[in-house]
């Protein structure tokens, strides 16, 4: 079975609610109802303020409620507090909204899972090959630190591990093992050192297991791609879409106590569909 089918397929046996907050948009709308008729979830509509959503926003954030009850005012932190509150199961947003501000929606709204200080993004990237990959992160986190960017590789192994059965991580750099030195490498090898995942590695010895072994390293299998720097793996996912034809889906929120999809600004109809199947696959 193809991965988008094994996902479609997990997505419709939770038979989730999904709040699309920007149905003013048609591309949202028209996901929607192919949301709705393929039976992937149940599309449910911006709500008016209520109790419950108040109550969410005041045990995730500890908010006075009359500073919730002026949040709710903004239908992204409405939406968001709708999943909090039990009203909606997933939150899918950002075609029309920087992510900053799903983000700040989903931390305010619905909150991190426990265990988690850094929230971060994957892309699932479907090659035309047939391979199936995750990037992260390539969407959120700018610079992360050692910590920051060890809780995204963390992140992404679960969340591979959900999505493509198995996760074989790989921690990227210019320099593959200790045969560079520079800021970035002693970052990715301190990474390496807390995570126990193979790094710091080049791209080709991490996806070519003839190239590992000449340079002497266990990888060239890789399923997880983990990018140290918001500029490698922005910069490495669009090049993928534009010259390998590949699909990246996503990008899908990592950490948040429930799905939280954040969609590319230039998302199909197509793509919203799909990334809101890989969300609901998560959860």
């Amino acid at each position: 079975m193809p991965l988008i089918d094994d996902i479609r397929a997990k997505a419709k046996a939770r038979a989730a609610r999904v709040v699309f907050p920007e149905m003013n948009d048609p591309r949202v709308a028209e996901a929607a109802a192919l949301v709705d008729a393929e039976g992937l979830a149940q599309p449910v509509p911006l709500a008016d303020p209520s109790d419950a959503q108040i109550a969410a926003l005041v045990a995730t954030r500890g908010m006075k409620e009359a500073v919730a009850k002026r949040m709710l005012a903004k239908p992204m932190i409405r939406a968001a507090a709708m999943v909090g509150a039990g009203e909606a199961d997933a939150l899918v947003a950002g075609v029309d909204t920087p992510t900053r501000k799903v983000i700040e929606a989903a931390g305010l709204g619905i909150g991190l899972a426990p265990g988690v200080a850094v929230p971060s993004s994957f892309f699932l990237m479907s090659f035309p090959d047939g391979r199936d990959l995750v990037f992260a992160d390539c969407a959120l986190n700018v610079a992360p630190d050692a910590q920051g960017l060890a809780a995204i590789a963390i992140a992404s192994e679960h969340s591979a591990q959900a999505l493509l059965g198995e996760a074989r991580v790989a921690l990227l750099s210019f320099s593959t093992g200790t045969s560079g030195a520079g800021t970035s490498v002693d970052l990715v090898r301190e990474v390496a050192e807390i995570t126990g995942f193979p790094g710091p590695i080049q791209a080709d010895a991490a996806l070519n297991a003839q190239i590992a072994a000449r340079k002497g390293v266990e990888s060239g299998d890789a399923n997880v791609l983990i990018f140290p720097s918001l500029d490698a793996g922005n910069i490495a996912y669009k090049l993928c879409q534009e010259l390998a034809g590949a699909q990246a889906l996503g990008p899908v929120l990592q950490g948040f106590r429930k799905p939280v999809c954040d969609l590319s600004r230039g998302a199909s109809v197509e793509d919203i569909v799909a990334a809101t199947a890989v969300a609901l696959a998560l959860g």
